[in-house]
């Protein structure tokens, strides 16, 4: 069964464009881990700034593999400032039950 996990950050309007370029820059890092299936980074469309990062997984055993990698902890280095996020946030883990989407 798929996991899929929402990691829920709060962003500052200041800080946005930086969260957003980071992710830009390390785009392809995470796809190379076994069982790493897909990533999107919603923004948010509301004043509220909390972006959503969903990571899918083959499975839960995938994604805790990730979390302890050398090259988690390289995405997860030189972070931006304390100041760039607010209140809340964290870590959604949940299990695919049902999954629909248009045929090519």
């Amino acid at each position: 069964m798929q996991y899929v996990v929402a990691n829920r950050v709060p962003v500052k309007a200041e800080y946005r464009a930086e969260f957003e370029a980071r992710f830009q820059k390390r785009a392809g890092e995470v796809d190379k881990q076994p069982g790493f299936v897909r990533m999107e980074v919603l923004r948010p469309v509301n004043d509220d700034g909390v972006y959503v990062v969903l990571t899918h997984w083959a499975d839960q055993a995938a994604f805790e593999a990730w979390m302890k990698s050398d090259d988690f902890k390289a995405a997860h280095t030189n972070p931006l400032p304390k100041e760039a996020f607010g209140e809340g946030g964290g870590l959604e883990r949940h299990e695919v039950v049902i999954s629909a989407e248009t045929a090519p």
